[in-house]
């Protein structure tokens, strides 16, 4: 016997705090219209995964979500038998909860999940819009409300970590990157309560670290690490040790580069 799924268990009730960087609220609602499967790319820490949480409520969708990772299997995301009290009971997978509850499932960085499990969502990103359950010999149908979405950062792939055509032309994509400045300001402010000049500041060490991406560093300073720092900041951290505690050391481990990092911070506050 399979358990009974609780659906407001991924019900968003409360409006999450997002601002639109283009058009990708209007290109979203259109996929979800259309039943047209969504990829959600760009730089780690740049929103997707908010954005995901603003749609979920403005569409009023349950909303579950996956963190893939190398040794996600298929039976991760459709679901296994296991042995609970002396009886084999059905246990559902993430992505066979969703599809029964006619909700967004949402495989965040997709790449890391290895790509015999990916072929699973191809079923369910087509016009088929299928889950075949192997392991029960069902095939589901996902219902009109339903709705794939999957992210990765393009700027971590590799040969190794790398969408297959097989699977990126199943998808729509709407790119993102960071907010422009003056938004980044007001996000940052928004969420953490920071003054105005700190947070034009933050921004600022932001900029001069991505201009380093592929001259030192892998990736620049994300949004989300602005907010971390903010919050340093706010409970008392000398904004130059909250930078290098929540900024500099989480994108990279390099002495000199710590070292440029340190002195561009300082310079600014």
């Amino acid at each position: 016997m399979a358990k009974a799924i609780r659906t407001e268990e991924y019900v968003i009730d409360e409006e999450p705090y997002y601002r639109p960087l283009d058009n990708e609220i209007e290109i979203f609602e259109a996929a979800y219209k259309n039943q047209i499967p969504v990829i959600l790319k760009g730089p780690t820490g740049c929103g997707k995964t908010r954005f995901m949480h603003y749609m979920a409520w403005r569409l009023k969708r349950p909303l579950i979500t996956v963190s893939c990772y190398d040794d996600l299997t298929a039976s991760d995301l459709v679901g296994r038998y296991l042995v609970s009290g002396g009886e084999t009971v059905w246990i559902d997978g993430p992505l066979m909860r969703a599809v029964k509850v006619g909700g967004f499932c949402y495989l965040d960085e997709i790449v890391e999940a290895r790509k015999d499990t990916t072929v699973v969502i191809h079923p369910l990103a087509d016009d088929r819009r299928i889950l075949p359950v192997e392991k029960r010999g069902e095939i589901l149908s996902a219902p009109s409300e339903f709705l794939l979405s999957v992210s990765y950062n393009p700027g971590y792939q590799s040969v190794l970590k790398d969408l297959k055509q097989s699977t990126r032309q199943r998808f729509l994509a709407i790119e993102f990157n960071y907010p422009d400045k003056n938004l980044e300001q007001e996000i940052i402010i928004h969420e953490t309560g920071i003054d105005a000049d700190t947070a034009e500041k933050l921004v600022s060490f932001a900029e001069k670290t991505r201009n380093l991406k592929d001259r030192g560093l892998i990736e620049g300073a994300s949004t989300r690490l602005l907010v971390y720092a903010a919050k340093l900041i706010s409970s008392g951290i000398e904004p130059g040790k909250a930078c290098a505690a929540a900024i500099s050391e989480p994108l990279t481990d390099d002495a000199e580069m710590l070292t440029a990092l340190s002195e561009l911070s300082s310079s600014i506050f």
